[in-house]
Order: structure tokens, then C-alpha cells, then sequence
């Protein structure tokens, strides 16, 4: 009944199923999948009741938000970039073969004659369609962009995106298929809105021969989720949707609106869904494939808004609906039904081209359209192409680069678009430099006055969903230390520690990090030796800078307590001056590195760290720069549109000599995304890194621990660091990673503790096992181990320099990012107080460069005469309040 021509039999649900059913939904109880599937099949009175209800929950939901009775639409133009796709979707006339065209791709003419006659006609939308990177699949697609200069169709896409909005003042909205993480941070500066129809989570579809999805790579729901949860952590406003009627089971259709929903409410980047009813089309493999009835999706929309609730945004294509195909025909009925069904949008409308997606089934008039809509008793609005709560709502949703755009086709007070907008191309650049402002004095004022507030201002909307994360945490935090081992367990995996210490097994790892009492002192002792055999007695440190240029991001990491938003009382942005004039005290000061990272500022232009770098090389050319991790790499990228290793070939020319590797946290995707919202996934940051080894760029590498994650997840992190490590030994013949630095969690201020969801950082035990274990993973791969002086009080790093660390740090002259946490260690340390906190063990302590190398006498002489730490930094320190 359906009209899926699934060939599965629907058990039909009784009608005392479907009264109980009506009832949960009438009384504002939660629905369960069962339920919703029971709802699908409403016909008759059902039906009826079933569309009243999802009615008043979507009246609600227009009510709430200003607007009552307001149906949107966006008015657009359709601009289809290029007809080429590595897919083959059977019931899909869009895409087509090279030799159908008379080029692969719209020329750049083309695509600004679509848009400026769009714009003539008050369009403010220019809808890019196109098929999945048509370059895999088709040589003549690779050959065009070869040849105009573009290194695949994304880079064409979002060149296009530029040159509309500079010279037409259309708004682009990219459909251009399955994204990457790394693909949103590209597009999101050059677009407000994005958007992939989900379809359907209907597997079965992708992987059986002869189903709809077969031999499409770009359908599969795994990977088409990932998209959905990648617009989320990049905050890009995104469309989706379903296509009911294309053999999926009712039950596979619920299970698609549920994962929509999971993935809205955790980060809220879902602007609208689509419940798209499928039209067999001729010359496609579904030509003679029943079409989906609109009493099926009538009931699909009312479930779908029950399901999604009155804050979505749900929209029905007003071309698909009528049975003829013409809208201009339709009794009106067809509208009415969708109305009531709960839809509160149309979707895109284009007065000026077909909808080269379905082009037998024209648009309505936008006139027909609002008649239409106020028959069925609602008024038509348009909307631009992002939704108005983003566009109210503005950072981080619409990038700085695209808010003047936006702005002046917005009503400020609603968020639609405004009636009188003028449209016309405006300049699309990225900000000029690096502005000073806020609190710049944060890094001496954390050690005596504190921190303005616990959180940041926007707590509550920045990290995504709270209760959405909190389901999503297995087992609480308290489970996840190393499980109980019997002694004698334990002791064996010693033994076979002291003939082997990298080779030991997993289960051997697991052990030895469950060590307590004499076996963890039998540990330690163990991993010293290794030290000693390995890297002598010598304690080493470094005398550093921390510069942190800006703590303005909106990234949404939640373990991290120093990003702010730019109005947030404890933000601040230094300016390129700035950073050249501490980089300048701290070589007066002895200093032979500068460790310069920041937020991710959605102001920064896309040379900032090209002009840091350069800033600081010129200022203190002697200098060893260490700088930007891993994402602050990838936000580079993103910016300049360029690949990594040519960004990180520019970066050295302005200066750059190596990466810290932070951003690393755990590197484990599913621990990432509890700990982050939106930084990179593992496999970039890996990227990087291995990036950057290629080209000579050595790296450090690091490991947060003890927040959500577990000790498997140690073991795991260090040995494919150590992977990492010996890959670069083998392809480069040199190692990529100087040194292995553990961090234990500081939760004191961590919003992810303040919402309940971590522990309170790991043991004493924990942190001795760690990081002796490390000494043994590592062993003949990285010799240098080292703590945290910032995170770990002087006796606790006595006891792991005694357990297998040999380096101590930086003095670091401003540590800001742990003191904001709620670190109580301070934000520097002389030299003559790192040579007081390792005295007892009656080890050497020897000043070292960044690559681990002797430091010139002269240089130490400076050092030693500024104990290490600039004159203005050296005063007495108070713990944060």
C-alpha cells in the first residue's frame, strides 16, 4: 500500500493499534519506532486525525517562532553545474553521459548569465546542483578541469560560488553530493547554506544487485550519515530529506526519520527536511515503477513532523504533488493536503528554470503557489536560502566573509527576506589582518585575577545537545578506568616488558595500566631503566614562548575551557604587532621557541598564519618557530582553498619550522566526537602529520586522557602514533615526532565536566601507568617522553620523571589555556624553579632546544640571567579564583 514496490508484504497494523497509536500523539507522548510505522499506514478518519494533530503541532511551532500562519518559499534559480556523476541511481534522468553534453561542466559565463537574470527576477537563492565528483568516473571531467585550472569539481564549485555572489548578490546553496569534513571547511566560507538528501538508511537498497542504490558509492546511508553529522560539527545549515517510494519498507522509512532526528537535535544544523514522494520517470530503470500516492505521503509529512516536532522545518516539493504533473492544473487540493499534512515550507522556487532534477514536472507560478497557500487559510513568505533562526542567530552559523551578503537581503526583525531587497553583487574577500582587541592581558591577568565566568556565553547552544551527547556515552565515566587485573596478570606482562618493551601484546598493555601498589612501582622502575638506556639522566627542558593570538572560536570542543565568543569577556585578539613584541621579549629573554597557536577565529584571514609566521621570523630571525596544529593546518587549507602540502610549502617560507601536534586529543573517532563538536576527525589530523613529515616539518606528538575515554583507547592512541613514527622512518629516513607528550584532563572548568558528562581527570595511579607505559609502547621509536608541569603538581611530575619521562616542558612565559580550565600550576616556570622541582632526584637538568639539540652558550647565559621567563611576566602568581 505504500507504493514502494518493495515486493515485501506490510503486516497491517489493527485498528485498536492505530487508535493507540493516535492517542499517544494526541496526548504529547513520545512515539516509539513501532508506533510511528503503525502511523504510516492511517487512511480514512486515521488519516485525518493523524493530519490534524501533526497541523497543530506545526501551528505551534510557527507560533513560537513569530510567525503564525507563515508558509515559506525560497525564490531561486536552479544552475546545474554539471550533469556528470560517478553514481548510477536507476530512477535518476539528471545525470548523463559526456557524450550527451556539449561540455562537462557550465562555463563560468554560463553560470553568471543563469544568475544574473535570476537576479533580475528577484531571485535570491542560486541553487547548485550537480552530480557526485564526476572526475573519478569520467576522463572528459578530469580533462576540463585539468585544463581551466582547478584541482576537482569542489575547487570549480566554490569558484563559481564566489564570482555569483560578488557579481550577481545571490545567496548559493551547494548540493554538490557527499561532503567531507574537510570539504565543509572549504565551502562553508563561499555559502550560508548546504544541503544532501539523505533518502533513506535502507542498506539493503545500496547493497543488493538490482535495488535502486546498486553500484552508486555515494548512496550508501553509512556514508550519507556521516555528511549529515559532518554539516553538524562544521555548523553549516543544512537541507535533507527522504524519497519515499523507492523499495524502502515502511519500517526502513521510520528508521530514516529517527537518524534525521538524532542527528538535528545533537547538532542542530538540520534547517529543513524534505519528504520527497518518488515519480517514476521515462528512460530510467523505474520507469514502470509505481509512483509514491499522496495519501502516502500525507501521512509520511504528519508522521515526519510528529517525529521532528514544531521547531522543524518541513517542506514537500510543490511540483511533485499534483498526479499530472502540471500544478497550473491541480485543483488545489493536492496543496491543501500537503498544508495539513504539517509542511511549513515549499522549498525552492524557480520563476526562471526548470527543475532540472524532475524537468517534466514544471514549477508552480509563485502567484499560483501563494493563492494556493491562502486557500488552505496560511499566508506566503519568502525566505532566502538559509533559515531565519540562523540567519538571527548569525555566528557561527554564517560565516563573517558571507554576512554582508546575507544582511542585506535579511529583515533584520524576522530573518525572511526583505520585500525591498536590493540584489546585486557585492565583494567577497577575506578580512584584512589580525585586529587587537579584547582582553589581551589574559595571559598575566589568569594568574592573578581569574577568569571572568565559569563558561562562556553561549554554553548552552555552541557544543550541540547536551542529553543527545549524554545518550550517546555508552557507559558512564566512572567505567572507564582500567579494569581490575590479578597480580600474577599483571607481573607477567612485566616479564615480557623487560625482554620486549614495544612488543608486548594489547592484553599485556591493559595490564600493566591496571598496575597498583608493587607492580606499579615494579612498572615505573622498569620504564626508567628503559629511559636510562635510552636518553641517559639528563632532565631536559626548553625555554619557550606561548603565544596564543586569539581564544576566539566557535569550533566547539567540549573539554576546552579558553575558547570564547568574540563578545564574551575574557575574548581577546592579538594583533600581528603583538605577537612580533612578545616573540622579541622572549628571545631578550633567552628564549630559543615561540609555541604559537589559537582559536579558530572566524575573522582570520586566510594568510593569518602565513603573516604570524612572518611577523615573528622577521622580528627574531634566530627564532625557532613551532606553530599551528593540526587544525589550525586545516582551518589554513580551508581558508586558501589550498592542499595541505602546499600550504605547509608556504607556511615554512613565512617562517614555520614545526607543528606542535595538539588537536590530537584521542585519537579515535567515536571518543573525538564526544570530546568535540566540530575539530577535525582523526584522519586529518593524521593527514597533517604525516604531511608535514614529508616535507621534513618535524612534529611533536600528544594524548589527552581521562575524560570519556578508557584505557583501551591509550593503547590504541600510542601505538598508532608509533605507527606513524615508524612509517616516516621507513618512506622519509628520519623521524617525524621529536617527542611524546601525555596531558592529563584538566576538568576544574571543561564545559563537558560542568554539563555532567566526564570524570574529573585521570588518577595518580593512572597518571603513573600512562606515562611509564608510554616510555615502554615507544621504546626505540620516540626517546623523548614528557609531562605536564601545568597539568600535574611538582611532586607528581617527580614520581613520572622517576617512572620513565626524561623532559619537562617549556618554561612557557604565558600557559593560558590550561589556566583557564582551572589548572592551578601556574602559567610559567623559571628555570630556577624547575631546577629546585627535580633536585631530589639528583639528575642533571640540561637546556635544550626544540629538536632536542645543545643549545650555544650564549644563548643559555641569556636565559639563565632572565631565569628563563620574560621580566614583565615574572611577579608574584595567584591561583585563579
Amino acid at each position: 500500500m505504500s507504493g514502494s514496490g518493495n515486493g515485501m508484504k506490510e503486516v497491517v497494523p489493527s485498528a485498536a493499534a492505530l487508535r493507540r497509536a493516535l492517542a499517544r500523539v494526541r496526548d504529547g507522548k513520545t512515539l516509539d519506532p513501532t508506533e510511528a510505522e503503525i502511523l504510516l499506514h492511517a487512511r480514512g478518519d486515521d488519516l485525518e486525525a493523524l493530519l490534524d494533530h501533526a497541523s497543530r503541532i506545526r501551528d505551534a511551532g510557527l507560533a513560537a517562532a513569530g510567525r503564525p500562519g507563515v508558509i515559506t518559499y525560497s525564490r531561486k534559480v536552479f544552475i546545474p553545474l554539471t550533469r556528470l556523476c560517478r553514481d548510477r541511481c536507476h530512477y535518476c534522468t539528471f545525470a548523463t553521459a559526456p557524450a550527451k553534453l556539449s561540455a562537462p561542466y557550465l562555463s563560468p559565463d554560463e553560470v553568471l548569465e543563469i544568475a544574473r537574470q535570476g537576479a533580475a527576477l528577484g531571485c535570491k537563492e542560486a541553487l547548485f546542483t550537480l552530480g557526485d565528483r564526476p572526475e573519478d568516473r569520467w576522463p572528459q571531467a578530469r580533462a576540463w578541469l585539468d585544463e581551466q585550472g582547478y584541482d576537482d569539481t569542489l575547487s570549480y564549485v566554490r569558484a563559481m560560488a564566489i564570482r555569483v555572489l560578488e557579481e550577481t548578490g545571490l545567496l548559493p546553496h551547494l548540493n554538490p553530493g557527499v561532503l567531507t569534513w574537510s570539504d565543509f571547511q572549504r565551502l562553508k566560507p563561499v555559502a550560508p547554506s548546504m544541503g544532501m538528501m539523505l533518502e533513506t538508511t535502507a542498506r539493503r537498497l545500496f547493497t543488493e544487485r538490482g535495488q535502486v542504490h546498486y553500484g552508486s558509492p555515494d548512496k550508501d546511508p553509512v556514508v550519507r550519515l556521516r555528511v549529515l553529522e559532518d554539516a553538524g560539527r562544521s555548523t553549516v545549515p543544512f537541507t535533507t530529506g527522504i524519497l519515499i517510494g523507492i523499495g524502502e519498507t515502511l519500517a526502513e522509512r521510520v528508521d530514516s526519520i529517527f537518524a534525521i532526528r538524532k542527528i538535528a537535535r545533537q547538532y542542530g544544523a538540520i534547517q529543513e527536511v524534505i519528504v520527497q514522494n518518488f515519480r517514476a520517470k521515462p528512460d530510467t530503470a523505474l520507469r514502470d515503477w509505481p509512483d509514491a500516492d499522496l495519501e502516502d505521503l500525507a501521512a509520511t509529512i504528519a508522521v515526519t513532523r510528529i517525529l521532528l516536532g514544531p521547531k522543524a522545518h518541513i517542506q514537500a516539493p510543490p511540483n511533485l504533488i499534483t498526479d499530472d504533473g502540471n500544478p497550473e492544473q491541480g485543483t488545489g487540493d493536492e496543496f491543501t493536503l500537503m498544508l495539513r499534512a504539517g509542511i511549513d515550507d515549499w522549498g525552492g522556487v524557480s520563476p526562471l528554470t526548470p527543475d532540472h532534477v524532475n524537468p517534466e514536472r514544471p514549477w508552480p507560478q509563485i502567484d499560483l503557489l501563494a493563492e494556493r497557500t491562502a486557500a488552505a487559510g496560511f499566508t506566503l513568505r519568502e525566505r532566502l536560502t538559509v533559515y531565519p533562526e540562523y540567519v538571527r542567530q548569525g555566528e557561527p552559523w554564517i560565516d563573517p566573509r558571507l554576512h554582508d551578503h546575507v544582511a542585506v537581503l535579511a529583515d533584520p526583525e524576522t530573518g525572511l527576506a526583505r520585500p525591498d531587497a536590493v540584489i546585486t553583487g557585492r565583494p567577497w574577500q577575506e578580512p584584512a589582518s589580525l585586529e587587537s582587541g579584547g582582553r589581551t592581558n589574559l595571559h598575566k591577568d589568569i594568574d592573578t585575577a581569574g577568569r571572568s565566568s565559569d563558561r562562556r556565553g553561549d554554553f548552552d547552544s555552541v557544543y550541540g545537545d547536551w542529553s543527545e551527547l549524554r545518550a550517546r556515552i555508552a557507559q558512564p565515566a566512572r567505567d572507564t578506568r582500567a579494569p581490575h587485573r590479578f597480580d600474577p596478570e599483571v607481573r607477567a606482562a612485566l616479564r615480557r616488558a623487560e625482554d620486549d618493551p614495544a612488543g608486548i601484546t594489547d592484553r599485556d598493555a591493559l595490564a600493566l595500566l591496571a598496575a597498583d601498589g608493587p607492580e606499579l612501582e615494579a612498572l615505573a622502575d622498569l620504564a626508567d631503566r628503559v629511559r636510562r638506556d635510552t636518553v641517559g639522566d639528563e632532565i631536559t627542558f626548553v625555554v619557550t614562548r606561548n603565544i596564543n593570538f586569539t581564544n576566539v572560536c566557535y569550533t566547539g570542543c567540549r573539554f576546552c575551557a579558553f575558547a570564547q565568543r568574540r563578545t564574551d569577556a575574557d575574548a581577546y585578539t592579538l594583533s600581528l604587532e603583538q605577537v612580533a613584541d612578545r616573540a622579541a621579549e622572549a628571545w631578550e629573554a633567552g628564549a630559543t621557541e615561540v609555541c604559537m597557536q589559537g582559536g579558530i577565529h572566524p575573522d582570520l584571514p586566510g594568510t593569518a598564519y602565513f603573516d604570524i609566521a612572518r611577523a615573528v621570523r622577521e622580528r627574531t630571525p634566530d627564532m625557532h618557530i613551532h606553530a599551528f596544529s593540526p587544525m589550525e593546518v586545516m582551518n589554513g587549507v580551508s581558508r586558501t582553498n589550498l592542499p595541505i602540502r602546499e600550504w605547509l610549502l608556504r607556511a615554512r617560507e613565512a617562517g614555520l619550522d614545526s607543528l606542535p601536534g595538539t588537536a590530537a586529543e584521542i585519537l579515535d573517532d567515536d571518543v573525538r566526537w564526544v570530546l568535540t563538536k566540530g575539530k577535525l576527525p582523526t584522519a586529518q589530523w593524521i593527514e597533517v602529520i604525516t604531511a608535514a613529515h614529508d616535507l621534513g616539518i618535524p612534529t611533536t606528538a600528544t594524548m589527552m586522557y581521562g575524560h570519556v575515554d578508557a584505557p583501551h583507547h591509550w593503547v590504541a592512541h600510542i601505538r598508532l602514533i608509533r605507527s606513524l613514527q615508524e612509517r616516516s622512518l621507513e618512506q622519509n629516513g628520519r623521524p617525524g615526532f621529536t617527542e611524546f607528550v601525555l596531558l592529563p584532563f584538566v576538568h576544574t572548568n571543561a564545559p563537558i565536566y560542568l554539563a555532567g558528562l566526564s570524570r574529573t581527570g585521570p588518577t595518580e595511579q593512572e597518571n603513573r601507568a600512562v606515562h611509564a607505559l608510554a616510555r615502554l609502547l615507544l621504546h626505540g621509536a620516540i626517546d623523548n617522553i614528557q609531562c605536564s608541569w601545568v597539568k600535574l603538581s611538582e611532586e607528581q611530575c617527580r614520581r613520572l620523571l622517576a617512572g620513565g619521562v626524561n623532559d619537562i616542558g617549556g618554561t612557557l612565559m604565558e600557559e593560558t589555556i590550561s589556566r583557564m580550565a582551572g589548572s592551578t600550576n601556574g602559567s610559567f616556570k623559571t628555570i630556577s624553579e624547575m631546577r629546585a622541582m627535580v633536585e631530589p632526584l639528583g639528575r642533571p637538568l640540561r637546556q635544550r632546544d626544540t629538536l632536542y639539540r645543545e643549545v650555544p652558550a650564549e644563548r643559555r647565559a641569556i636565559a639563565e640571567a632572565n631565569d628563563g621567563v620574560a621580566a614583565s611576566l615574572r611577579r608574584t602568581r595567584l591561583p585563579v579564583v
